[in-house]
């Protein structure tokens, strides 16, 4: 007995470390990227004039945000924006545009960090916690998934509502605790208003527990009672969060979803007599682009593992899933993959765009298994390098060195990418701005052909050239004639010949 205690405090203090490590290389990672930020993301110009909106008529707003942001955006990460704003305000002036931006930042790398520590907990139960700690180190030094955690984005304030809400169903599904479900339910249902998707957690944790009441195999030891108790507890706690956003927003389903369905029923309507067959449906049901949006899920996959690091994720998860094919985490794990991947083919049926946003998650969930895979690969590579040696120890050390050979080649071809400022290409677009704060009038109109031009340069922006507009900016890639009535005040790549971002400025005559 004292010798697994003493064994349980080593664990927790090996964990504890291993958190303290990965949220220090988060955090200098973040500061660093917020810090050289050129440029925020274009929908982060949304989320903080919702969040604005919200200041002043939040009821309206997250019933219509369409005047500040698409139809389709939530209010859960501009209200936690608006929140860390007035922390903000507390300690200086919350008028300026760097304060929003800074804002939003902060609280979204906040959620990075937090997420980190569910995430890490979650890999423990796919593989030990050495594995967990690298493949969590990994994902920390990944560039694309980084920036995405310093840039203006719901994604990681996302991930943190996603991470805690899987492990907390991972844990209610072992220990049958109702106070799990419970919690899981609540954590989704806050997710829910970041991102609609984050309800999938409920869908996998319905399913499993209606499994369990009627399969002996799946509910191993738990009555039945007390399955049906963790099923309504998370309804319930789903429902506590959810339902009043529903009502207020005026919709039971999400918008993306609702646009989904739309879209299959819009097969059936139109189809013709002759189609009107089961294999007329199915046939009208598969997208005639099927294959270049698995395609495009491939590639945006290699894209977010550099490449470099995607043949040990795909060997990971094949030695993992055919070792250990029945157990709880094997279930909800795979539930996860399979329908992550629907949702995004889904979602590239509805509007052929596919961000590399889009598979965080799946790269987030499945990262565990690059160690893993890394780990098999330096065997692989003992075998074919170290014939002479024949004892154990010497093999496992060689494999040893081999992995950290692989992991090293892995984290350095990360790094030059990684600390890029983020979107130093649009220079231009952040130099305009900065003139046009400096040199135009409050009231003046100026026509952009982005908004964050306008947005830092706090001036109204319009798209089209209209009487009105004094200034008009545009992004030129060869030299051209001013526009009629204007005379050129300014061009970027005169400031900065190397960059290829040609910006100009003109004003009304």
């Amino acid at each position: 007995m004292v010798v697994e205690e003493s064994a349980n405090r080593l664990a927790k203090k090996q964990d504890f470390i291993h958190i303290a490590i990965l949220l220090v290389v988060a955090l200098s990672i973040g500061v660093y990227l917020i810090a050289t930020t050129i440029l925020i993301a274009q929908d982060g110009v949304s989320y903080i004039n919702y969040a604005k909106g919200l200041a002043a008529t939040p009821l309206k707003i997250i019933r219509d945000c369409s005047e500040y942001a698409p139809r389709a955006y939530t209010p859960g990460y501009p209200f936690l924006i608006l929140m860390t704003h007035k922390l903000v305000d507390v300690f200086g002036d919350g008028s300026t545009v760097s304060s929003w931006v800074y804002s939003a930042q902060a609280i979204n790398l906040l959620c990075r960090i937090l997420a980190l520590i569910p995430l890490y907990l979650i890999g423990k139960e796919f593989v030990d916690r050495k594995l967990s700690f690298w493949a969590i180190l990994i994902l920390v030094m990944l560039p694309y998934p980084a920036r995405m955690g310093s840039d203006v984005l719901r994604d990681w304030a996302h991930m943190l509502f996603l991470a805690t809400g899987f492990l907390l169903l991972l844990r209610a599904a072992k220990s049958g605790k109702g106070l799990l479900f419970c919690l899981a339910g609540l954590i989704a249902g806050f997710g829910y208003t970041i991102r609609p998707v984050c309800a999938q957690l409920i869908v996998y944790g319905i399913f499993w527990l209606i499994l369990a009441l009627f399969i002996q195999k799946v509910r191993g030891n738990m009555s039945r009672a007390k399955l049906a108790a963790g099923l309504t507890l998370l309804i319930i706690g789903f429902t506590i969060v959810a339902a009043p956003y529903m009502k207020i927003r005026g919709e039971f389903l999400p918008l993306r979803l609702q646009q989904i369905m739309e879209s299959f029923s819009s097969y059936f309507v139109h189809s013709g007599p002759q189609e009107q067959n089961i294999s007329g449906y199915a046939a009208k049901l598969v997208p005639s682009d099927i294959t270049k949006a698995f395609g495009k899920l491939a590639n945006r996959i290699l894209e977010n593992l550099m490449y470099y690091f995607a043949p040990a994720l795909f060997i990971g998860m094949y030695y993992h899933f055919r070792r250990k094919t029945k157990s709880v985490s094997t279930f909800f794990i795979t539930a996860f993959v399979l329908a992550n991947i629907i949702m995004v083919i889904l979602r590239y049926h509805v509007s052929p765009f596919l961000s590399r946003r889009y598979i965080l998650p799946l790269i987030t969930f499945t990262i565990f298994f690059v160690p893993l895979g890394l780990q098999i690969m330096s065997r692989w590579v003992v075998k074919v390098f170290s014939k002479g040696v024949n004892q154990h120890e010497a093999l496992q050390s060689e494999s040893r060195r081999w992995f950290f050979v692989l992991l090293i080649i892995g984290l350095a071809i990360c790094v030059p990418k990684l600390f890029r400022p983020i979107r130093i290409e649009k220079k231009g677009y952040r130099l305009a701005a900065q003139w046009l704060k400096e040199n135009s009038r409050k009231g003046d109109i100026i026509v952009v052909p982005d908004e964050r031009i306008s947005f830092y340069a706090e001036r109204k922006g319009i798209r089209r050239v209209g009487k009105s507009a004094r200034y008009i900016v545009k992004r030129l890639k060869d030299e051209e004639e001013p526009p009629a009535g204007m005379i050129k005040m300014w061009s970027s790549y005169l400031n900065d010949r190397e960059k290829k971002d040609k910006v100009v400025i003109y004003k009304r005559k």
